[in-house]
């Protein structure tokens, strides 16, 4: 032990560490060159990339894909000649790899499984940026797709990281896939309500908006049957999917004003107690 303390404080006594400084400064200053001069190579793909692809209208989602891969690449190599600057044996390195594979295999699997699941998502498009999606029971903005991660923006704000091997093994509901969206609203009203004259009351709200289609038909049904009231569900589809929950909203708190209006009777929960007269014990 006294052996391996003396030579460390040999190794690192202030004249040792001036010469080897001294020694390695200009390989470090160079390998620090190299890999700032291929971070702005990078820098500069990047400025030429996005107007480029602006030019030629590529697709927003390949573009990010394209520019998430030149951006690995390009620094991985930058990386790579800088260590070999400064003396490091990449070729020894990769054979080291040869040998621990099983190692290093099992400990980068995840990061690996990320990286070809988000291969398979610019290939199969499930969703593509921009799109409003719900994902093991998160709904938000596609904001971003890297190699490792889905991103997406909550609308209340927060960004969420989802590895891409979720993503592909998981149920996603895209919002934004196809032209036209669906939204529901649900009321309750009395059981002696004419319900003709409530379609009528829900049509009027509607007709005049252009936000809603008219084909398919709006359509009001009724989906529970109490005791005390009925529960309405209102269908009608919007032309702007994206809006579908400022929409929902804004209908369901029109449709109150208007059943309001009219005086349509929508009860409170009923609950009706009838009283038990129990007997006592008879006296003997």
């Amino acid at each position: 032990m006294n052996v391996i303390w003396q030579n460390l404080k040999e190794k690192f006594q202030p004249q040792a560490m001036a010469g080897y400084l001294s020694e390695k400064i200009p390989e470090i200053l160079t390998a620090t060159i190299l890999f700032t001069v291929f971070l702005l190579l990078w820098l500069l793909v990047e400025r030429t990339l996005k107007p480029l692809f602006r030019r030629v209208n590529l697709d927003p989602t390949l573009a990010s894909f394209v520019q998430s891969v030149s951006k690995t690449v390009i620094l991985t190599i930058g990386l790579l000649t800088a260590l070999k600057e400064l003396g490091v044996d990449i070729s020894s390195i990769l054979a080291s790899l040869g040998v621990a594979g099983l190692t290093l295999g099992f400990a980068a699997r995840d990061a690996l499984s990320n990286i070809i699941s988000g291969f398979f998502i610019f290939w199969d498009r499930p969703f593509v940026l921009g799109d409003l999606i719900e994902l093991e029971g998160y709904y938000g903005k596609v904001e971003d797709i890297t190699l490792r991660s889905t991103r997406i923006v909550t609308p209340d704000g927060r960004m969420l990281a989802i590895p891409n091997t979720k993503v592909i093994n998981s149920a996603v509901a895209s919002y934004t896939n196809f032209p036209f969206l669906r939204v529901e609203v649900d009321l309750s009203v009395g059981v002696q309500e004419d319900f003709v004259r409530l379609r009528r009351i829900f049509r009027n709200l509607i007709e005049e908006d252009e936000r809603y289609l008219q084909q398919p038909e709006p359509e009001m049904v009724i989906e529970i049957l109490g005791d005390f009231n009925v529960g309405v569900r209102f269908r009608v589809w919007i032309r702007d999917e994206k809006q579908h929950i400022p929409m929902r909203y804004e209908l369901r708190e029109k449709l109150f004003e208007a059943f309001r209006k009219a005086e349509v009777d929508m009860p409170y929960e009923t609950i009706n107690i009838t009283p038990l007269e129990i007997a006592g014990p008879s006296a003997s």
